[in-house]
């Protein structure tokens, strides 16, 4: 390897590095955010649509929103690229299986999906004007249904949304997201604080992704189309329809502010070479 090739490899993981920090702090901002909201939607308050959408376009009415908003879409934009450049070059954290299919394929996913939500933001940014997100997916799924076969993707969709949902559990109560961490550079007192809202965080998420597999599945079972409404849809279903609900979503707004701050961890600490 010549001296030329490896200062271009280290230029190149540093880029990336910092491509993904800022995503992670960006997604840390958002996440922040929805469980502030959810929390208004616990005490009964008028709160904003409590999904990533519904976060940025209240992040743009205030003053100095525009900057930031503005931040957010880049870090989503960064954290994509890194996403995709885990599969173009592998893995992190993956060890020999770094290049296998699934981390891949896994890694391919998430990079779009955070390109979905750079365009949302983006598209904030010019003004546009568009539906929220949780009428898109309602407006969605009411076409999905019309087709002879529309329940049945419908319901897989909820079924896929619950094994997300159940993997991201097993994710927390496990820890399987310490061995995504730099240990060294990371402060005993530190690793504490982060492995608890890592372990909270990632579980209250796995929750709430859950709800909204539930939901899709109710919508499929009962040919309604206005059940599936999203994150925004199932916090508010939940909460609505018993006391028991609404505890819960308020354990998820405690989690969710708990997995903002670890992502700001990850910004800080995570192995992103």
């Amino acid at each position: 390897m010549t001296a030329g090739t490896s200062a271009r490899k280290v230029a190149r993981s540093d880029g990336f590095k910092g491509l993904a920090k800022l995503g992670f702090a960006a997604r840390g901002t958002i996440y922040l955010l929805l469980g502030f909201f959810t929390m208004l939607l616990v005490l009964g308050e008028r709160a904003p649509e409590a999904d990533q959408r519904g976060a940025m376009q209240e992040v743009v009415r205030h003053d100095g929103g525009f900057v930031l908003l503005w931040v957010i879409a880049i870090g989503f934009v960064g954290y994509a690229l890194w996403r995709f450049s885990e599969v173009a070059f592998g893995v992190v954290g993956k060890g020999e299986k770094s290049r296998d299919v699934v981390p891949r394929l896994q890694s391919l996913i998430r990079g779009l999906i955070y390109a979905g939500l750079a365009f949302s933001a983006f598209n904030l940014l010019a003004n546009a004007r568009s539906k929220s997100q949780a009428s898109q997916q309602q407006l969605l799924t009411t076409k999905v249904m019309q087709y002879p076969a529309g329940r049945w993707l419908v319901g897989i969709a909820g079924l896929v949304v619950i094994g997300v949902g159940l993997g991201l559990i097993y994710e927390g109560v496990a820890r399987k997201f310490k061995k995504h961490f730099a240990m060294s550079d990371m402060p005993a007192g530190s690793r504490r604080i982060v492995w608890f809202l890592g372990t909270f965080g990632i579980t209250a998420r796995g929750v709430v992704f859950s709800l909204v597999g539930f939901f899709l599945i109710r919508a499929a079972l009962d040919y309604d189309p206005k059940k599936a409404r999203g994150l925004d849809g199932a916090l508010r279903r939940t909460v609505a329809e018993s006391d028991t609900g609404r505890l819960l979503v308020a354990v998820c707004a405690i989690g969710l502010l708990a997995f903002g701050l670890y992502a700001y961890a990850e910004a800080a600490w995570r192995r992103t070479e």
